[in-house]
């Protein structure tokens, strides 16, 4: 069996600056070292990171933070001021991309334009967006319908989102608005996973995408290998991997999420290497 590994398969910039970062500060023999919710959206990497001392909290309150780290999604201008005012030292480890969103979320509020978010609501980056949005704000995912907008209209889009996702909706608002600006803020390394992996999953029987359950990306990436492909498995780790799987299959690709380390995906390809040893 043919295995292929897609070139960008796995930890994208942002990700791998965030992790770098929790793992240096982790060597503090001090400790008291928390994330301020989990770094990125992966299991795996977070139960390593509980190892080494840093585990993710929700309160900002507990009496024994030295050291807090912002996750690589944000948080809201109000959240990061009372982070900032409890005293303790504060690490930012948002994504640049994810920066960049808000700055330009900021800039729409400034000049007076309705801010449109295209995205998943209840993911943290898009929470933290909301923050910088003030009252002039609504979010949409791509399938759901867009509210009639007037006036000037300006739009984010969440940074792991398919470019398709930001042409629909912008598309859909050139009738009611009267001026539009759209802010394309998805991340370069996102859109080019997904191209890769759409490809990918043309030339393949069988297509694993590895990754956390709760990435939004990596979902993504589940959702389109399954419009091309007919045997897609997403998965977190290669202990979920069965060997009947690959009854039949001559080639299958690999792909990963923006969230997953390398060594999770070289478990997976081991974990296939031996499957195909034993047909």
């Amino acid at each position: 069996m043919q295995i292929i590994v897609a070139k960008r398969a796995g930890v994208c910039f942002g990700v791998e600056r965030a992790i770098g970062i929790a793992f240096d500060l982790a060597k503090n023999p001090e400790g008291g070292v928390y994330s301020f919710g989990p770094l990125i959206h992966n299991p795996q990497v977070i139960e390593k990171l509980k190892k080494d001392g840093i585990s993710p909290i929700e309160d900002v309150h507990c009496k024994d933070i030295k050291t807090l780290i912002i996750r690589t999604h944000g948080i809201s201008p109000s959240a990061y001021e009372e982070i900032a005012g409890a005293g303790y030292k504060l690490v930012d480890a948002t994504c640049p991309f994810v920066k960049k969103a808000q700055q330009h979320v900021q800039t729409l509020r400034q000049e007076g334009y309705q801010v449109l978010i295209v995205g998943n609501r209840e993911h943290p980056e898009v929470q933290a967006l909301i923050g910088f949005a003030g009252d002039k704000i609504s979010v949409v995912n791509s399938k759901e319908p867009i509210p009639p907008l007037k006036g000037k209209v300006g739009i984010i889009v969440q940074t792991t989102q398919p470019f398709e996702a930001l042409k629909r909706v912008a598309a859909s608002i050139l009738d009611t608005a009267k001026e539009v600006k759209v802010y394309n803020t998805i991340c370069d390394s996102t859109a080019l996973r997904l191209d890769e992996t759409k490809k990918l999953a043309k030339s393949v029987d069988l297509m694993i995408v590895v990754g956390g359950k709760n990435s939004a990306n990596t979902t993504q990436l589940t959702v389109l290998s399954k419009s091309i492909c007919d045997k897609v498995y997403h998965i977190e780790t290669a202990a979920e991997i069965k060997s009947s799987w690959f009854n039949g299959v001559m080639r299958t690709g690999i792909t990963g999420g923006a969230s997953t380390p390398q060594w999770i995906i070289d478990d997976v390809v081991k974990k296939l290497g031996e499957i195909s040893r034993e047909r």
